[in-house]
């Protein structure tokens, strides 16, 4: 078993701007990438089960989402999703009532990894160390907060998670 599951769907983090098409679309993760340059001392298990936008993610790829997750040998888990449905996919993982003492920790990014000024790189640090030190749940981890997965929304005005009063 490993210290850590990452399991990457896709979202803004992944993106990679294709030339010819003139947008943002899906390739390789570049997760593996990512984690080399970090230099990251933790054994990790990264799974990639889709690269898909969360605005177009339905509600099966959503169940199969949780499915990982459950299915997950690890206690410390990183799911890399898409901002926008973020909170749909750890509300669905919270109610499960099958990830008892795991820590499950949501990320992405609000520019992608492959862009000038992205914060996927910090966001995925920050999600690391907070699925290490935080007890059994679910969290959304963004721009340097931890939320709870019921007590944060995505302010599209600002482009930033923030605590639902």
């Amino acid at each position: 078993m490993n210290d850590l599951r990452i399991i990457t769907t896709g979202g803004t983090f992944d993106k990679r701007y294709d030339a010819i098409k003139g947008e943002l679309t899906f390739r390789e993760s570049q997760l593996p990438r990512i984690l080399q340059q970090s230099r990251l001392t933790l054994s990790v298990c990264l799974e990639g089960p889709l690269a898909v936008d969360s605005l177009y993610m339905s509600e099966e790829e959503r169940e199969n989402i949780v499915k990982y997750i459950e299915n997950s040998e690890e206690k410390r888990i990183v799911v890399i999703h898409g901002t926008d449905t973020m909170v749909n996919t750890a509300r669905l993982t919270a109610s499960s009532g099958k990830i008892e003492g795991k820590t499950v920790v949501f990320t992405g990014a609000m520019i992608p990894y492959s862009l000038e000024n992205s914060d996927a790189e910090f966001n995925l640090g920050f999600a690391v160390a907070s699925a290490q030190l935080l007890p059994g749940g679910v969290y959304i981890a963004m721009g340097g907060r931890v939320y709870n997965w019921n007590e944060v929304r995505k302010n599209r005005e600002k482009g930033i998670f923030e605590k639902i009063v």
